[in-house]
């Protein structure tokens, strides 16, 4: 989306590893949930400032309300929506540990997440259901909208 755009990318977990000098789940293990999504918090704001830019959140920060108004001061929230299958899929086949996942019972814990924050997530600006999409035709509806 950002080469095919121009604008420039930022993924603020590799913004909280690149400035804590941590893996995400290391800053879960050592410092807890709560000081990580303070520090997700400060550097959502850092991050989305107005600037025309893509910016990627973690799959919890739009649970927070002030990263939520945030977004909708200075840019547009899209909801990319994966359905349980293919999150499993991909989970399952990645090297990145996400530390509130039970990798034991990735199906019950991925249903579990998916229902506590699908409220939350329907008030994005716009949902994009990625379902038999290819990347090109997800980043072309994208792009329709920005």
């Amino acid at each position: 989306l950002a080469r095919k755009t121009g604008l420039d990318f930022i993924d603020t977990d590799s913004e909280i590893e690149k400035i804590s000098k941590k893996k995400i789940k290391e800053i879960f293990s050592t410092k807890g949930e709560v000081f990580f999504r303070k520090l997700e918090e400060k550097i959502c704001k850092k991050f989305i400032n107005g600037e025309k830019k893509i910016v990627s959140i973690g799959g919890g920060a739009f649970m927070n309300k002030h990263i939520r108004n945030v977004i909708a001061k200075c840019g547009k929230s899209f909801w990319i929506e994966v359905n349980k299958d293919t999150l499993i899929k991909r989970l399952s086949n990645s090297n990145n540990i996400r530390p509130i996942l039970d990798y034991r019972n990735l199906n019950k814990s991925i249903s579990e997440i998916m229902n506590t924050r699908k409220g939350i997530y329907t008030k994005a600006d716009v949902k994009i259901k990625v379902l038999n999409k290819n990347k090109s035709e997800i980043v072309n509806k994208i792009i329709k909208f920005i």
